[in-house]
């Protein structure tokens, strides 16, 4: 099997986190028609009963204003991911969703905690730091673009605003820092060509040996003969009939 290609545009890349916010649109649909105590499976910090939260709150939205400014960083955001560390992509979304619930679940006012945002936190969190870390200009760019588009996102860590679980964005920006220092080896970088290595030898390419010196190209090349390289000599049998 060949090894999947870096910076790849593939299905997934829209297919995944479309699927995802289609599925929160889903899940509110279903809770104001037919589930309308769902709201109660967000995290309640330090209660058996919220622990539940951890893993459904992401799912739950108060409004459909709330879903809607979620919906669409949160699209572009995993659409980033899965382009850029298609690898890792799953794992930061599903472990982040549960790290920084569990911190939400810890450090959390008393209260009922919903909402995607603090995965958003993770996401904004982990590109931004991944590609400082990483050092390669494709992705320290791609840090830049984070500050552009999110960089406000910082205050709301902070309690700011009244009516905002700022523990569950403070829980997702931790997360995001944490991820992109553990998953240090699977870095997205292009596959280099052959004449990019180090070691390579234009001496050596079969290709460039097609060309003279001028730059015409030579259809038919003869092969080089070593120094020592001699000729084997040439034997030939006859048949003789014998007589009688």
């Amino acid at each position: 099997m060949s090894k999947p290609q870096q910076f790849k545009f593939y299905t997934g890349v829209i297919g995944y986190p479309l699927f995802f916010v289609l599925l929160l649109w889903y899940v509110f649909w279903a809770q104001i028609e037919f589930f309308p105590a769902i709201k109660r499976f967000g995290i309640i910090p330090r209660t058996v009963e919220g622990l539940k939260g951890i893993i459904f709150s992401p799912f739950i939205h108060a409004s459909v204003e709330h879903l809607y400014h979620n919906s669409i960083p949160l699209f572009v955001l995993m659409a980033l991911l899965f382009y850029f560390y298609r690898k890792i992509a799953w794992k930061v979304i599903v472990f982040g969703i549960l790290l920084s619930g569990l911190i939400t679940w810890c450090i959390g006012r008393t209260g009922n905690h919903i909402g995607a945002s603090g995965l958003i936190y993770v996401l904004v969190s982990f590109i931004f730091f991944k590609g400082i870390f990483a050092k390669y200009y494709r992705l320290v760019a791609l840090s830049l673009l984070m500050i552009f588009l999110y960089g406000s996102l910082i205050w709301y860590v902070f309690p700011v605003k009244e009516g905002i679980s700022w523990e569950g964005h403070l829980g997702g920006f931790i997360t995001g820092f944490f991820f992109s220092l553990i998953f240090r080896k699977p870095i997205a970088k292009p596959e280099k060509y052959e004449w990019q290595h180090p070691e390579y030898n234009e001496d050596n390419d079969p290709f460039l040996k097609h060309f003279d010196e001028h730059g015409n190209f030579i259809e038919h090349i003869e092969p080089e003969k070593e120094e020592n390289d001699e000729t084997p000599p040439k034997i030939v049998y006859k048949y003789k009939k014998d007589k009688d």
